[in-house]
């Protein structure tokens, strides 16, 4: 866990370099909190919720999954222009295809494979195999993923140059959002019983 422990440590100082003028420039050193009067406390810039990450007992999760630090988690960070996720993948895992509106995204990679590409606007796709110690950029606002195809685990870092990046699921803002089923059916040249079939295998598990 020490080499995670740096590696984040690393992640964190390449969030730096992502950060741009995406998000609007304050006039200010921070953004402090409006329920708090007086200086604000040092404790109102520490994020601890990734504690659990480094933590040798700590259960790996069945499913991908993707801790933030972003403007929602982490209100210290409005108007800093950065933010910040760990992602962990199972073996056979993949996080779905998806995009960034408001910033790119440096992947860094700790341990494991990852198999990753990314669309861009001529409809060219871009993919790479990725060992533990890569880094990966996705081009903001372009479709891109990850996938897990080993059996093996694999853990990484993005980092982003807004304190909302802000995530569009392709699959699931397209099969989930309530469009109609005829305008979907028709896009992808399908009929309406497979569309139906795709709205039902991503709607959440009970």
């Amino acid at each position: 866990m020490a080499r995670l422990s740096f590696t984040l440590l690393v992640a964190v100082l390449a969030s730096f370099v992502l950060a741009t003028a995406s998000d609007p420039d304050i006039l200010t050193d921070f953004v402090a909190p409006a329920n708090i009067t007086g200086q604000v406390p040092g404790s109102f810039f520490k994020f601890t919720k990734i504690r659990s990450l480094v933590d040798d007992n700590a259960e790996f999760p069945k499913e991908f999954t993707v801790t933030k630090a972003s403007l929602a988690e982490f209100p210290a960070l409005d108007g800093q222009s950065v933010s910040f996720a760990v992602l962990q993948y199972p073996g056979g895992t993949v996080n779905p295809p998806h995009t960034h509106p408001r910033s790119a995204e440096l992947l860094f990679l700790l341990s494991g494979t990852l198999f990753v590409g990314f669309v861009d606007t001529t409809n060219n796709l871009y993919t790479e195999t990725l060992q533990g110690g890569d880094m990966f950029i996705f081009p903001k606002g372009l479709v891109h993923f990850q996938y897990n195809f080993k059996s093996d685990v694999a853990v990484a870092v993005s980092a982003f140059g807004s304190s909302n990046a802000g995530t569009v699921s392709i699959p699931k803002t397209v099969f989930t959002a309530g469009i109609d089923e005829t305008v979907l059916a028709k896009s992808f040249k399908a009929s309406i019983l497979d569309i139906k079939k795709l709205e039902a295998g991503l709607k959440p598990k009970a």
